[in-house]
């Protein structure tokens, strides 16, 4: 029988029976175990920086040091672990704002249990999830901006961009894409940044919004 590779998760919710729940949801998955949990910011920020899970699940609304604060000090810390907000709230202000500060994903509380599993278990391969009701609502976001992301027929993407973006599209990390094309996942951040201001997009997730609806066809 083949041993199946653990990744440690991270929850950090001031919601004491969330965190439960979320403790036994993981408790049922075999490839997930939760190493560590924080009730606010700051102690979560602590923990990430003494643990360094694979995946850390971040609450927006909290008091004190709120989520949106908290994923920025923890991207400061440049960490190698991937960040999932799963959270109640679906205003486009906190989804837009967490995507851009580079979270890996934004979950809403309310899907099914099922639902989130599955998304926690493509999370820590190194895809991006996002709450199927949220993909409409940053595309809307993106459309309603002064500096709208650009038509495809404006856009001159190399051929390597427009396959890095294909790549992105279908959820994928830089690391994933990096071994995917076999270059250096230097290389794939330098294409990344490249195609993000070609597009007049700042985060990944957007880039992946803009690919589904421009190269779909």
């Amino acid at each position: 029988m083949n041993e199946q590779q653990t990744y440690s998760v991270l929850a950090i919710d001031d919601h004491p029976l969330f965190r439960k729940g979320v403790a036994d949801l993981i408790d049922m998955e075999a490839s997930l175990q939760l190493i560590g949990e924080a009730a606010n910011g700051e102690n979560g920020l602590r923990l990430a920086v003494e643990l360094n899970p694979d995946l850390i699940l971040l609450d927006i609304n909290m008091k004190g040091m709120n989520g949106i604060e908290t994923l920025k000090a923890i991207k400061q810390m440049e960490l190698d672990s991937r960040i999932l907000m799963l959270s109640v709230s679906d205003n486009e202000e906190d989804v837009v704002a967490a995507l851009r500060l580079g979270a890996d994903g934004y979950l809403l509380k309310d899907m099914e249990p099922e639902d989130i599993l599955e998304c926690l278990r493509s999370a820590v391969q190194g895809k991006v999830v996002i709450s199927d009701r949220l993909t409409q609502l940053l595309a809307r976001a993106l459309r309603e901006e002064a500096e709208a992301p650009k038509a495809l027929a404006e856009v001159e993407l190399t051929a390597r961009e427009q396959e890095i973006l294909g790549l992105i599209s279908c959820g994928m990390s830089n690391r994933l894409i990096s071994k995917e094309l076999d270059i250096k996942e230097g290389t794939v951040k330098v294409h990344v940044k490249h195609l993000l201001k070609k597009l007049n997009l700042h985060s990944r997730v957007e880039a992946a919004v803009w690919a589904l609806k421009n190269l779909e066809k």
